[in-house]
């Protein structure tokens, strides 16, 4: 990394492996765009040939990084502590070299075992919505959270720069491997990863003040709901009824029940059960 990068802060990584309320709907305008944080895989092979750095500029260089942050203000991303986030972490360190040189564009990029690295519009979204949450609103920060899809970690280092701690699912042996290198760079003795069932969220760290999935299921599983902590919010993508595709849900919890939100069209991978 030039000198011009900051330098990732340094302390231990923790990596583990392990085997209520009524809901109110508040549904918001459908906008007209369908955010895709994934993509098909044919495309982003089809992007790899394309080898030119953005603007000519290396990679650790920080106005490669302040160039897409541009482009997510003009994609109406208006939340400085995830700018600031992903001025701090690399965003090439999380992808294939053959690809690096696509890092810092507003697109997806295999990852491997069909699975993609989001959109950084996507990413970005996701966690601004977290934190227009009460949580991040009275502390500044999104505290305890939990991210269920792991990935390549890329979403994880972010969290942990916005965050109290860290616990991030991941159900595939190899990509919960992969994030642990890649983020072994960094050390951080807040996040842990767990190798495990992202359906059953992770009950021994409960509860969670913030709440982020990277892939969609039918509805929100009950053990999320029971491990969101009052006055918590959980940002993920879940399908609408009636067959009509994926939005963004936010659910917010009070010590009366919970409120539900419908956000942005998406589309992510299917949420899965077990380990493997």
């Amino acid at each position: 990394m030039s000198a011009g990068s900051p330098k990732p802060p340094r302390f231990p990584l923790g990596l583990d492996s392990v085997g209520h309320g009524a809901v109110r709907s508040r549904a918001k305008p459908e906008p007209r765009a369908v955010l895709r944080p994934q993509r098909p895989l044919h495309e982003a092979a089809r992007d790899a040939s394309r080898q030119a750095t953005p603007q000519g500029l290396g990679l650790d260089s920080q106005p490669v990084r302040e160039r897409m942050i541009a482009l997510l203000r003009r994609e109406g991303i208006r939340c400085e502590p995830v700018f600031e986030a992903m001025r701090r972490v690399p965003r090439h360190a999380f992808v294939d070299t053959a690809l690096a040189n696509q890092a810092y564009e507003d697109t997806s990029l295999p990852i491997g075992l069909g699975q993609t690295i989001s959109k950084p519009s996507v990413v970005a979204r996701m966690i601004e919505l977290l934190f227009d949450g009460a949580q991040a609103r009275t502390h500044g920060s999104l505290g305890g959270t939990l991210e269920v899809g792991t990935g390549c970690g890329y979403q994880t280092a972010l969290l942990a720069h916005l965050a109290r701690r860290v616990v991030s699912i991941e159900r595939l042996k190899p990509l919960f491997d992969k994030a642990g290198t890649n983020l072994s760079a960094w050390r951080l003795d807040h996040v842990r990863l767990v190798h495990g069932d992202g359906r059953l969220g992770h009950a021994p760290n409960a509860p969670y003040d913030s709440i982020i999935a990277a892939a969609g299921g039918e509805d929100v599983p009950q053990a999320w709901l029971d491990q969101l902590a009052v006055g918590g919010r959980l940002v993920a993508p879940m399908h609408r009824g009636g067959g009509r595709g994926q939005v963004l849900v936010v659910i917010d919890r009070h010590a009366h029940g919970c409120q539900r939100t419908e956000h942005e069209a998406v589309h992510f991978v299917p949420l899965k059960s077990g380990i493997a």
